[in-house]
């Protein structure tokens, strides 16, 4: 089959059976490298977090997928790299329509390769307590609200929301 390069690249994102994102990554690395698609393909991600979970006194550190059920993927659509993809174990199509698979955009993919780690790295290094944050997720969403506890572990705060206390993930809130 050949190859052209028709579209233009951009981060996809694919739809996979849960817990297969890492063998779908894993098998279409492979396809990559064998098939030589590396000028139409060009990385494969499972958008994973890090956190810390602590087990009977014991803290472990865990990755999690942000996204069960999904792999983004950076590249160039056409009828070959399309077909590749779509017919390798585990997917189960692209996230828009089937044969028009929608890009993100620029900024769709930088929030969901890089904000999670980043988000839980600043606003862990930033708040103390006493600090004012607003709510911007949630049942609380844009209240004003007080931190009384802060659980690095397990990233989130309790704060206290006009004299009642509530508690929070870390991504809940921004600091004032």
């Amino acid at each position: 089959m050949e190859q052209k390069v028709s579209g233009s690249r951009a981060w996809y994102v694919i739809h996979t059976y849960s817990g297969y994102e890492n063998k779908v990554k894993a098998n279409l690395e492979k396809k990559v490298s064998s098939q030589g698609l590396d000028d139409v393909i060009f990385e494969i991600v499972v958008p994973m977090h890090t956190e810390v979970e602590v087990k009977n006194g014991k803290k472990r550190v865990i990755q999690r997928k942000i996204f069960p059920g999904y792999v983004l993927i950076d590249m160039i659509v056409n009828n070959y790299s399309w077909y590749v993809v779509r017919n390798t174990q585990g997917v189960t199509g692209f996230v828009g329509s089937e044969k028009n698979p929608i890009p993100l955009t620029a900024e769709e993919a930088e929030r969901i390769l890089n904000a999670p780690e980043e988000l839980r790295e600043t606003l862990s290094n930033r708040l103390k307590v006493n600090d004012q944050v607003r709510i911007i997720a949630g049942w609380f969403v844009d209240y004003t609200a007080t931190v009384k506890e802060i659980d690095e572990e397990r990233q989130r705060l309790k704060v206290l929301v006009e004299n009642t206390p509530v508690d929070l993930e870390f991504r809940q809130v921004e600091k004032i």
